[in-house]
């Protein structure tokens, strides 16, 4: 095949290169030779001889055929050629095909290998998607198992929140609400629904309002939390005492959001405060109420035992009556103490400073504390070792009252020897600082005690005596607080078994002495003196006293007797004291001055000390003298009047007298209103009676609620409005008893409302069952 394919090649180069004619006769010539050898041949092999005949056949069928077969040979060349051409062509498009296959292939592989490089991604891909879809897939489960049990947390922590008794709320940052609790609805009365979008100006009411909403915006401006407490009202008029705190509240990226506030119900506590306090008010009123009863028969016996000194007495006489004297006036000082020291409990003690005679201070010091000594036996010497201020101001009531401690303690505890008071003073331009010692040759204090002896109670322990335990154990601590609110100091220097040595320091401002009262001159007019007490043995002691100064006394022993029987155009001087059983003699002050145009000077009469006269001279008084009375203080005050006397006398004219009327019917009378309720049993009958009775003590227990925490928060106008609400109901039932405390409660301009208001409301809540039953009783009998 290989041969054959040589030869055609061969023959269609020679076609080419001799071109068509010479190919075609050479064709011919080799066509006629092989036609001549192919005849000879065969002849010869058929006959053995070769004639001449066959070479011209021969030649002839050469000649004949060449042209068919040169025809045929160039057709077929050309075709082969262009075959050839066209196969080149072929070939030549084959190799740029192979090499664009080559090249093809090559980017195949290269594409393959993208393929399968894109495959493994995608495969990695796929894997990773499905990882991440399964990761997805668990997260979602996650967050499906996370929002459950947040839901179920949410839910948790949402019902603790609604059981919580306690306020909570949220605010936004323009103050609008967002959210509560259950306590917060019962509250405003409206659903968390509801209250969502309301400012704290629709919810509460205006005053309520406005304190919420500037403590809301003091939260908002200082970014801190706030605790606070305030009154909130129900919608059924319960006034509760909230102790509120708030807090705000920020974004994850530090965005103020609003707050969230907290409200604790403390009127339970708020109540017990007032319990307490009323509690101090009451001890404070028995420790006045049991001053004044037992300083009432010591002012009497300081009164008659200086009366009695200033008689005629014997040695042995006057020895026992200044004994009396001065233990009336220790005990007095004793009294004094106690009701400082309730005073401080309360931190209601006040200093009120006044000027004084610095040298007269001194002088009276000295002369009690002589005679003081001269009882026991004992030396006394007051020592001046410096030069002293003409007046200082001080309040000298205070300060007599701890250097009169320090003294009677020194004499208490000295057996024998004596005790020495030496006083200095250091001045300057405006100010004098003051040293008082009080030095005892006494039993000393054991130096172990010496840090406690100031304590409230304590009594030194000593092993020696037993001297240190006698006392009440409160006059060191008073003096040591008395001392400290003058900016002074006391100290104590003692040895046991060689005494002790108390030192007072106090700076004090110098005062003017032109700025002293005088001396006031002894009256010698006679007067005509209405004084109201209700003690005999204080009146005893005062009318001996004003009658030998040559005074006329008038005695009305109740309040009620004081009004009754006073008569201003008959009086020069008026002495009123402040504890009667039956009213104060601020109350009848007050009456004279609503009653009467013209009156005498009203001076009061206390058995307490005087510590600020402006209170007497606020309520209604002119001026104001303790009790017992003294010779000195009595014509102080005749004298300081004396000018205006004459002038009285003129302008008296008669006045009418008012006599108050009394009552003491039946229980029924008393407690019911029985013109009334027999008008009306009689119009209506018993049983739409009884049906009013029973409404009220549904009513009731309600309104005494309400009126209650209205005292406890203080709230005038919602006692008011409780109160006239209770009035108006016992009045429709005839509980006339109830509907008059009411009235009174209702009526906060009537006189003492505030002091007495807490007592009302007490009345009303304790005694209304009680009435209740009365009024059923007397309509079990109709």
């Amino acid at each position: 095949m290989k041969l054959i394919k040589n030869l055609a090649q061969y023959y269609v180069d020679l076609l080419v290169k001799l071109g068509i004619l010479r190919f075609s006769i050479l064709l011919a010539l080799a066509l006629v030779a092989l036609a001549v050898v192919v005849q000879v041949g065969i002849t010869m092999a058929l006959t053995g001889h070769v004639a001449n005949i066959d070479i011209v056949r021969s030649v002839f069928f050469g000649i004949l055929i060449t042209p068919w077969a040169v025809y045929f040979l160039s057709v077929v060349v050309d075709q082969l050629e262009e075959s050839r051409q066209r196969l080149s062509k072929l070939v030549s498009k084959l190799k740029d095909m192979r090499v664009r296959d080559h090249e093809l292939n090559l980017e195949l592989q290269e594409n393959i290998e993208k393929l399968n490089q894109e495959i493994q991604e995608r495969t990695k891909a796929e894997e990773a998607r499905k990882m991440a879809i399964l990761d997805l897939e668990n997260e979602v489960y996650e967050r499906e198992r996370t929002q459950v049990e947040l839901a179920e947390r949410t839910a948790l922590l949402r019902s603790f929140i609604d059981a919580s008794p306690d306020l909570i709320y949220y605010r936004k940052a323009n103050g609008v609400f967002s959210g509560c609790n259950k306590a917060m609805e019962t509250l405003t009365g409206k659903s968390e629904r509801q209250l969502v979008g309301l400012t704290p100006w629709d919810v509460y009411s205006k005053e309520v309002a406005q304190q919420v909403v500037a403590t809301d915006q003091e939260v908002f401006t200082s970014n801190q939390s706030l605790t606070y407490e305030q009154w909130l009202e129900y919608p059924d008029g319960r006034k509760h005492y909230f102790e509120l705190r708030k807090v705000p509240f920020y974004s994850k990226d530090g965005h103020h959001l609003g707050l969230v506030g907290f409200g604790r119900d403390i009127t339970e506590r708020k109540r017990h405060e007032e319990s307490l306090e009323r509690a101090s008010r009451e001890k404070t009123t028995f420790i006045s109420t049991i001053s004044h009863e037992l300083r009432t028969p010591l002012n009497g016996i300081v009164g008659l035992s200086r009366m009695l000194l200033d008689s005629n007495l014997s040695q042995e006489q006057r020895s026992h009556m200044q004994t009396i004297n001065v233990s009336a006036i220790t005990l007095g000082n004793i009294f004094n103490d106690i009701i400082d020291m309730d005073k401080f409990d309360r931190r209601k003690l006040e200093l009120f400073p006044v000027p004084i005679r610095f040298d007269d201070f001194v002088n009276e010091l000295e002369s009690i504390s002589a005679l003081m000594a001269q009882q026991k036996g004992l030396r006394f010497s007051l020592e001046r070792l410096t030069d002293f201020p003409k007046a200082i101001e001080v309040d000298a009531t205070r300060l007599r009252q701890v250097l009169w401690n320090l003294i009677s303690n020194a004499m208490k505890f000295t057996k024998e020897g004596g005790v020495i008071v030496s006083v200095s003073a250091d001045m300057e331009a405006e100010d004098a600082s003051i040293v008082f010692q009080v030095e005892d040759s006494g039993i000393g204090i054991p130096n172990s005690e010496l840090d406690k002896i100031f304590a409230m109670y304590y009594q030194v322990k000593s092993d020696k005596d037993n001297l240190h335990a006698v006392g009440t154990g409160i006059g060191l601590a008073v003096s040591a607080q008395l001392i400290k609110m003058m900016g002074g100091d006391i100290d104590v220097m003692s040895e046991e078994g060689f005494g002790s040595t108390f030192t007072v320091s106090i700076p004090v401002p110098l005062a003017d002495e032109q700025a002293l009262l005088p001396k006031t001159s002894v009256s010698t007019r006679s007067l005509n003196i209405f004084m109201v007490e209700d003690i005999e043995l204080n009146v005893t002691v005062a009318c001996s006293l004003l009658e030998s100064l040559g005074h006329t006394v008038t005695v009305a022993l109740t309040g009620k007797e004081a009004l009754e029987t006073f008569e201003p155009e008959r009086f020069d001087l008026v002495l009123l004291d402040i504890q009667l059983p039956d009213m104060t003699g601020f109350d009848i002050a007050n009456y004279y001055r609503d009653t009467y145009e013209n009156l005498p000077p009203l001076v009061a009469l206390t058995a307490n000390s005087i510590s600020n006269m402006k209170d007497y001279l606020d309520k209604g008084m002119d001026d104001a003298i303790s009790k017992p009375l003294s010779v000195d203080a009595v014509q102080e005050v005749i004298a300081k009047f004396e000018s205006e006397y004459e002038e009285m006398v003129a302008m008296k004219t008669p006045n009418n007298k008012v006599v108050p009327e009394s009552d003491n019917k039946e229980i029924y009378v008393h407690l019911l209103d029985l013109d009334m309720l027999e008008s009306y049993v009689d119009i209506v009958g018993v049983n739409p009676m009884k049906d009013s009775v029973e409404m009220f003590e549904k009513l009731m227990p309600g309104y005494v609620e309400i009126l209650s925490s209205n005292l406890t928060a203080k709230d005038q106008k919602g006692i008011v409005s409780e109160a006239h609400k209770i009035k108006g109901a016992a009045g429709s039932v005839g509980l006339k008893h109830i509907q008059q405390i009411a009235k009174k409660a209702q009526t906060p301009d009537t006189p003492a409302w505030s002091e007495n208001i807490a007592d009302w409301v007490e009345e009303i809540k304790n005694e209304y069952q009680h009435d209740v039953q009365v009024l059923k009783e007397w309509l079990s009998h109709r």
